[in-house]
């Protein structure tokens, strides 16, 4: 008899630690999701947006800040930070869609079997130089 009381109060126990967690784990979701949308509201409609960074080494960043209407390229390493140039947005280029390629030349047997010049030449018909 005593043995069961114990078992049974140690699967009480397991579950009062299970919904405390479970607690603490919503809380925080939902903290987190609050501050999230109060820096989101915050920082919104600034004059200063990244539209782009690439990591290129440890702690160590290329950016494309915009900055007003113009757009700088930055190196932001860890305690300094220097302007590389700055762009027009001219001189800005959006990554294509891809997928439509995809669609248009699909890997199969046929496609798989055309020599390397075929393909290329079709998707530079697809994307005209400017």
């Amino acid at each position: 008899m005593i043995l069961l009381s114990s078992a049974l109060g140690s699967f009480i126990q397991l579950l009062g630690v299970l919904i405390i967690f479970l607690f603490v784990l919503a809380i925080t979701y939902f903290t987190t999701k609050w501050i999230g949308n109060y820096q989101k509201t915050n920082f919104a409609n600034k004059n200063l947006q990244i539209v782009e960074s690439i990591r290129v080494g440890n702690n160590k960043f290329i950016a494309i800040v915009k900055a007003g209407e113009v757009y700088l390229v930055v190196a932001v390493g860890k305690d300094d930070v220097t302007l590389l140039t700055q762009l027009t947005e001219d001189q800005l280029s959006e990554v294509p869609d891809f997928s439509a390629i995809q669609n248009k030349f699909p890997m199969d047997g046929k496609a798989a079997q055309e020599n390397f010049r075929e393909v290329l030449n079709r998707v530079k018909e697809h994307f005209p130089k400017k």
